[in-house]
């Protein structure tokens, strides 16, 4: 339950918060705790606009969480305590958003004597396994901000990177959205005054004009068939996608997608090896690292092949000939790892290989750009020609009557 509070520090200044806890009681428990004099403590109330507007507008995205990690990284490094650290950032961050309640609610449970790792996992959609499993295991070696500072800049290549695909596929997108909006357009409004001023002539029309107009007037009667089937569509895939054998068809199939399918191969190489090699540097033992990438690996056939190596290495098969059994992997994964597990240097040769990944897939997004841009200059140029040919060539067959 989430509670408002008004209370007043030793210097008689009023301080406003909210606090996550299971009853008032531990709330007034816990400003007292803080060294505040409690004045007012009232449950929260919701209203359907206030959820909704802070579901939409204050969702903690992979920019915030590597922002936040960086800060506290600094301070820690700087000399800070874990306490002051989070209470500094606490006061720099806009009291009405979601990051303003995680950081009170970990300080909170830092200076309740519970570790940071514990705060965190309350919010787990939004760090992720690998991000909490990792400060646990560096505030249980005391080493929490060495760990913080490997995460910040572990998070900000993965920030990078999306950024660098968002911008590349802003381009295509906007074309393929106006030429959707151009077509509605023109088959609602457009084609259909010009087909009613055909038919008034009598005359019979070609064969790319009655497909237009049969197109035209089904769009008209039924337009509302196509945002159900969008939406229809959507649930579908959402529901498909729970299933566990639906998702590793479907993952299997964007994988063999031309130029899409390298692209997320290896995004999804870049981003796993790399966390497996902050896990692994962090302390974490390889077989739980192997565990906790498989779940953040995001495509269910390297999230079977993540398991299925943690079980070999478990039953005591080497790393390299677990990688290669799986047979997903490409030949260079498999041989660096072979040279990190001989060298007893995993975690470096991991981060290695998943810089060379990262590289190799902004040269896809870039292939896949470039690919995209002439096939809608294509699509374009024959919808274009199509359109001409239906509308001119009735005008054209009347003409050559007379």
């Amino acid at each position: 339950m989430r509670f408002v509070y008004r209370a007043k520090d030793w210097n008689g200044k009023l301080v406003k918060g909210i606090l996550d806890l299971h009853d008032k009681a531990a709330v007034l428990e816990s400003i007292k705790n803080s060294g505040l004099v409690p004045l007012l403590v009232m449950e929260e109330s919701k209203s359907i606009f206030s959820e909704l507007y802070r579901n939409t507008f204050s969702k903690v995205g992979l920019k915030q969480v590597a922002n936040f990690t960086r800060q506290l990284s600094t301070m820690m490094n700087s000399g800070l305590p874990l306490t002051d650290s989070l209470s500094l950032l606490k006061n720099q961050t806009d009291k009405n958003g979601l990051m303003y309640e995680i950081l009170e609610y970990c300080l909170k449970t830092v200076q309740g004597g519970h570790s940071l790792a514990d705060g965190l996992s309350k919010y787990k959609k939004i760090f992720g396994d690998a991000f909490i499993a990792s400060v646990d295991a560096g505030e249980e070696a005391g080493v929490l901000d060495e760990v913080m500072l490997k995460l910040a800049d572990n998070l900000e290549k993965q920030n990078e990177f999306s950024s660098k695909v968002k911008g590349a596929m802003i381009y295509p997108i906007i074309v393929i959205v106006g030429m959707i909006a151009v077509v509605i357009i023109m088959m609602v409004f457009v084609i259909p005054k010009l087909m009613g001023l055909y038919s008034d002539f009598g005359s019979k029309m070609p064969a790319s004009t009655r497909a237009l107009m049969a197109m035209s007037n089904f769009t008209t009667k039924f337009w509302f068939l196509i945002p159900i089937l969008i939406v229809g569509g959507y649930l579908i895939f959402n529901v498909g996608a729970k299933n566990k054998d639906f998702k590793l068809k479907l993952d299997r199939f964007k994988l063999k997608i031309p130029i899409l399918g390298e692209l997320t191969q290896k995004n999804v190489l870049a981003n796993s090896i790399r966390t497996l090699s902050m896990l692994l540097s962090a302390g974490i033992p390889l077989v739980e690292a192997l565990k906790i990438v498989s779940n953040v690996a995001g495509n269910e056939v390297f999230y079977r092949s993540f398991l299925q190596i943690a079980e070999r290495v478990q039953k005591g098969f080497s790393i390299a000939n677990s990688f290669e059994e799986t047979g997903v992997f490409p030949i260079i994964v498999n041989q660096m790892v072979a040279t990190g597990e001989a060298t007893g240097k995993l975690d470096e040769v991991l981060m290695r290989v998943s810089d060379y990944f990262a590289t190799e897939a902004e040269q896809s997004v870039k292939s896949l750009t470039s690919a995209i841009e002439p096939l809608i200059m294509i699509i374009l140029g024959l919808g274009v020609a199509f359109l001409v040919v239906a509308v001119v060539m009735p005008i054209y067959n009347l003409t050559s009557q007379f």
